[in-house]
């Protein structure tokens, strides 16, 4: 395995980026190679164990932000990486492809958009064709706009959200499962608003408590195939969803209400997903929502 490359990242939590932060200048679903402060997702301190050597996982979403911080921590435990993303963020999905590769596994990136199942489709057939095989599904890829009103919100904005964010997993989900052996796993993103709800996230947060609760029905109906289903569901993360679509004055302060007084970065929430992925660490758990709050101690 290669030596893992940590220039860019820092040596420690405390060096960590935290309020106030400068203006992003991106749009939405925004680049992350235009942020500043960059977010973090190489792992400093994180230490590989191969507890992921041999197998091959699909994330959606995995051009940047918590799924390019998961798609390297994969790669860095042994996994073969497929990543799916929007035309746009290619310049992105090259890079993460090129992190992946500089830890010695192949990557494969793949240009579409997830509330087209039949682009799903294709998306897990090109994965198996093209690295052998599917263990691991990441299902991460999501919209989101704050709305100051329920009255701003259109029925286009909310089909689009629900789309994306829940038909999306199921989309991509039926696609894999004919490919996923015994002892596969799948990995959903949720949030902390799908555990408390936000006034001006109404579409966002709905979403997020759907699939918190498609995690846990999912995880029943492959009990018996013993394919474990598992949500990471996290706080503030610095990644380009967030700035890309609010307010400069918000972004920033961005995080600092949290007990930690910033917004996680993520390479604090891809071990998360390595733990749900990996049989050596989590082969006893499934159908869980693992909340990630930076020091809240209450979801819901």
């Amino acid at each position: 395995m290669n030596t893992p490359d940590r220039s860019s990242d820092p040596v420690s939590a405390g060096d960590r980026p935290s309020p106030p932060f400068p203006t992003q200048p991106i749009d939405p679903p925004g680049l992350e190679q235009k942020m500043d402060p960059a977010p973090r997702y190489r792992g400093a301190d994180y230490r590989e164990a191969d507890k992921l050597k041999g197998r091959t996982a699909l994330i959606t979403g995995g051009d940047s932000g918590i799924g390019r911080a998961v798609a390297v921590l994969f790669a860095r435990e042994g996994a073969d990486v497929a990543i799916v993303h929007l035309p746009e963020e290619q310049p992105d999905a090259d890079r993460t492809c090129e992190a992946i590769e500089g830890f010695g596994r192949r990557a494969l990136s793949i240009a579409g958009d997830v509330a087209d199942p039949a682009f799903c489709a294709s998306a897990v057939e090109r994965c198996v064709s093209e690295l052998g095989g599917l263990d691991l599904l990441v299902n991460n890829a999501a919209v989101q706009e704050h709305l100051d009103a329920i009255d701003d919100l259109t029925v286009e904005h909310w089909e689009r959200t629900f789309r994306v964010n829940i038909h999306g997993y199921f989309y991509m989900t039926k696609a894999a499962l004919p490919h996923l052996p015994e002892g596969s796993a799948i990995v959903n993103t949720g949030s902390v608003t799908g555990l408390e709800g936000n006034g001006e996230l109404l579409d966002y947060a709905s979403t997020k408590g759907a699939i918190h609760a498609f995690t846990k029905s999912l995880a029943q109906a492959l009990v018996e195939r013993r394919i474990r289903v598992n949500c990471v569901a996290p706080g503030p993360v610095w990644t380009p969803l967030n700035p890309a679509e609010r307010d400069p004055d918000e972004v920033r302060e961005f995080g600092a209400d949290q007990p930690f007084e910033r917004p996680a970065q993520p390479d604090e929430i891809a071990p998360a997903y390595v733990y749900f992925a990996s049989n050596a660490d989590s082969s006893y758990v499934t159908g869980q929502v693992l909340s990630i709050l930076g020091g809240q101690t209450r979801a819901g």
